[in-house]
């Protein structure tokens, strides 16, 4: 799940972006108002984490501002202002959760999967491929039930192919989805995690297969099954 997070106060920001980063999502991290609204700008976010002071304006505002704009994703506030009228505005301006400073790193994870299941319940979001269930929000798969046991980049990967199962996903759309803005990618990082994923679904008797369209990305196909997965 890529995750923009909001805030100014380096300390704080490192512990929740470490511990984000261990748990599989994939964060950008803004400073200022005038970072944040350029990253939503140009890539597509599953959740929002905003401090609400900020050194260039107020958090809910901008916030306010996106949902004005049309951007639905579910965004957490956080702040060490905690009085009751300021909790009550904090949802009334469209956030989904908030939590006061200092931060439980794992508490805030808790209430970011609850926050995605939420917004996903009316989108039924494990989905089904062949002999493969993936759910999005537990970053688990399975193969005719049973778990399998992949590395954090391969289950990023494994999300965006399934995302587009059947059809090209293009090596720029992977590595943009995998990795964040501070992350270095090194040239031969996809294919290192692709050829694992492929290791892993033959091992586990899954009925897919991850074709290369040289010199464009790679599709995810069901092999030997006459009729295409859905989604349940």
């Amino acid at each position: 799940m890529r995750t923009l997070l909001v805030d100014h106060e380096r300390d704080p920001a490192r512990i929740i972006h470490q511990a984000l980063s261990g748990c599989g999502f994939a964060v950008d991290l803004a400073s200022t108002l005038d970072e944040a609204a350029a990253a939503v700008g140009c890539a597509r976010y599953d959740i929002l984490l905003i401090e609400l002071s900020l050194p260039d304006g107020d958090g809910l505002e901008w916030l306010k501002q996106l949902r004005r704009d049309g951007y639905s994703m579910p965004a957490v506030m956080m702040s060490s202002l905690n009085q009751l009228g300021r909790r009550i505005a904090i949802f009334n301006g469209g956030a989904d959760d908030f939590l006061p400073k200092p931060v439980s790193p794992d508490e805030l994870i808790a209430r970011m999967r609850a926050t995605l299941r939420r917004a996903n319940q009316m989108t039924a979001p494990v989905v089904t491929f062949g002999n493969l269930r993936f759910d999005p929000i537990g970053r688990q798969a399975s193969v005719n039930g049973r778990p399998l046991k992949i590395a954090r980049r391969e289950v990023c990967i494994l999300e965006h192919l399934l995302s587009r199962a059947g059809r090209i996903v293009a090596r720029a759309s992977l590595e943009d989805g995998l990795y964040a803005f501070d992350n270095e990618v090194s040239t031969n990082a996809l294919e290192v995690g692709i050829y694992r994923l492929r290791a892993h679904l033959r091992q586990s008797g899954a009925t897919l297969r991850i074709k290369t369209a040289r010199g464009i990305g790679y599709i995810l196909e069901i092999r030997d099954v006459g009729r295409v997965g859905n989604r349940t």
